[in-house]
């Protein structure tokens, strides 16, 4: 049996990829409200931005995570198209959760479908990722751990989906996307927990990409759209500034006359 290292970097990569987890979770609730406050096309545009950015801080939070995983005796490679095919999957599956969220009627009806669809999503983004894991050796998986974390993917996406429609003020805001990012990190690392490897040492080339070649660039690539992201709409007018402007406004153009 091969070692496992989930942190070879220390707390590094654990907590940076709780930080990424958090500040999806944050964007992605802010961008709800948003929606909710809405309507036509600016809903699906406020909706689509939710959606990526919950996508992105989960499948980011994942592979940053990633960074420090390490197995004594093998080094580990990246297939490429999985591990773009698992940040496809997050963002599709989220992107589903939201929409169907926020333009359903029966909301309650819609927040526990769209919960169990979002989080057997995210668990799927998970284990495609690790699907994508190249190392000498064969990996196996403790059945019961795998299905906490599932369990534990699908109570953090009701959750999830349960504060867009409920928490609109900054503070509450703040509050849920630090409880999302550590039950979205829980559940990357309930999983990892799960894996075991069985080492054949080799000399023999590995296909795919090493982690620095390709998961740290796009790990950056994506970090970097939710920090500017959230920019974005922390510097946005929301529906009720806007009205508030536009009531201002209004007793002065009547002056004016």
């Amino acid at each position: 049996m091969g070692h496992l290292d989930h942190a070879a970097f220390g707390w590094l990569t654990p907590v940076l990829s709780y930080a990424m987890a958090c500040t999806g979770a944050a964007l992605g609730l802010r961008c709800t409200v948003r929606a909710l406050a809405a309507t036509g096309r600016s809903r699906r545009n406020w909706l689509v931005t939710a959606a990526s950015a919950i996508g992105t801080g989960i499948w980011t939070m994942h592979f940053v995570a990633m960074l420090g995983f390490r197995v004594s005796g093998s080094d580990i490679r990246y297939d490429v198209p999985l591990t773009i095919l698992s940040l496809l999957v997050a963002m599709v599956v989220v992107c589903a959760g939201v929409f169907a969220v926020g333009y359903s009627r029966d909301r309650a009806r819609a927040l526990l479908l769209g919960g169990l669809t979002t989080g057997l999503g995210v668990a799927s983004m998970h284990y495609l990722g690790m699907a994508a894991v190249r190392l000498h050796g064969d990996v196996s998986y403790d059945p019961v751990l795998v299905g906490l974390s599932v369990l534990i993917a699908v109570v953090a996406a009701t959750a999830a989906l349960w504060a867009g429609l409920n928490i609109t003020s900054p503070l509450a805001v703040t509050v849920a996307s630090l409880v999302m990012g550590a039950a979205v990190s829980s559940m990357h690392y309930t999983g990892m927990f799960a894996v075991s490897v069985r080492v054949d040492p080799s000399g023999d080339a590995l296909p795919g990409a090493t982690a620095m070649q390709f998961i740290f660039p796009l790990a950056v690539g994506l970090g970097s759209y939710l920090f500017i992201t959230s920019a974005f709409v922390a510097l946005s007018p929301s529906a009720g500034e806007r009205q508030a402007s536009a009531s201002a406004q209004r007793p002065v153009e009547s002056v004016a006359r």
